[in-house]
């Protein structure tokens, strides 16, 4: 407990963006702060069996299902309950209630779900979807006189998605509150790009969109391009002005790392709080070269929509747009200056 609500502000970012699934158990004894102990260790917490239908339909989105329902944000994933399940022998009203409310949000929301456990053995665990008696005889929870019968044939055969799954955006977010948060095979095949510091950098076939005045956080997606580095492993680490063109200053009075011509921010790093360097790659096809300053020092400063969520909760962050990419980041070393970044060079795609 609190099950997936942590997912909300932490990073899952993983190197292959499309390879994580989270896991969640439920069991009606337990509960959202209860951890299901009976005699010792037990608390006076609600259980999931002691929550309304309503109740109870509630705790499940917020618990674990907005991971799923949430799209378009940082942590959007699928879901799978690996674990719920029920004894045949269970008389509680309670209990038996439960069980019928948590298949009825199975079935309405097209959950993926596995069953604790699949075969099971008579006197030993009546749990079991099928067990067996000491003759070998075969019962299961389909048969007469299995009161989770009922439930159970409704969520068998609820509607469920069928067919291609859309493709979709994919927003991942960046942390260097403890390390390095590299996320990118062709850079980590490269090696350490600026030693000593702490390095982020989006998976491949992201772009850096986002990042925050404090906490180290970035934000990567595709949206708008469909993978726009150029093949190859080329890339160009900035830590001075010196692609910043004459009349081009876009933060007057502040450092700017900005990317070569048609390149785009692909990862960060920071010493301390302050910015140590940009990270870019170069573009399959030429990038617009006019943009804007989206400053985020003072306040929040994203698009209205907020696509991608909030990568960095309870910290000042910017955004480019969908159709922008990140061309460049600026800071301040001055007195009352954290170093970190202030703002963002957004320009267009193409």
């Amino acid at each position: 407990r609190p099950t997936l609500a942590p997912a909300r502000t932490l990073s899952h970012t993983l190197t292959d963006a499309h390879k994580l699934v989270y896991s969640a158990h439920f069991y009606g004894y337990t509960g959202p702060r209860h951890s299901g102990a009976t005699g010792v260790g037990e608390t006076h917490d609600p259980r999931y069996q002691d929550l309304s239908r309503d109740e109870l339909y509630r705790t499940l989105t917020d618990q674990a299902f907005f991971v799923a329902e949430d799209s378009g944000k940082h942590y959007t994933a699928p879901v799978w309950i690996s674990e719920f399940g029920i004894g045949s022998a269970e008389t509680g009203t309670a209990p038996r209630a439960w069980f019928t409310h948590i298949t009825d949000y199975f079935a309405d929301h097209d959950a993926d779900f596995a069953y604790w456990p699949l075969v099971g053995w008579e006197g030993h665990d009546d749990w079991a979807l099928l067990r067996y008696d000491a003759t070998g005889r075969g019962y299961g929870i389909l048969d007469q006189g299995d009161w989770r019968g009922a439930a159970w044939r409704r969520l068998m055969t609820a509607p469920g998605h069928t067919g291609p799954v859309d493709r979709v955006p994919v927003w991942r977010m960046l942390v260097t509150d403890h390390g390095d948060h590299v996320q990118s095979l062709i850079e980590r095949g490269r090696g350490d790009w600026d030693p000593g510091a702490y390095k982020a950098a989006c998976p491949d076939g992201l772009r850096l969109i986002g990042l925050s005045h404090t906490s180290g956080r970035g934000l990567c997606t595709d949206t708008g391009a469909d993978d726009p580095r150029a093949p190859g492993t080329a890339h160009t680490v900035v830590t001075d002005e010196r692609y910043v063109p004459a009349g081009g200053d876009w933060a007057s009075g502040y450092t700017k790392f900005q990317c070569p011509s048609d390149q785009f921010l692909i990862g960060y790093s920071r010493r301390g709080s302050r910015v140590s360097a940009a990270l870019c790659a170069p573009a399959r096809s030429p990038l617009g070269a006019t943009g804007r300053t989206v400053w985020f020092d003072r306040s929040d400063n994203r698009p209205a929509d907020a696509a991608g969520g909030d990568f960095a909760h309870g910290a000042y962050k910017g955004q480019c747009a969908d159709g922008e990419y990140a061309a460049g980041i600026a800071f301040t070393t001055r007195v009352g200056g954290s170093g970190g970044p202030d703002a963002l060079l957004c320009r267009r795609l193409s």
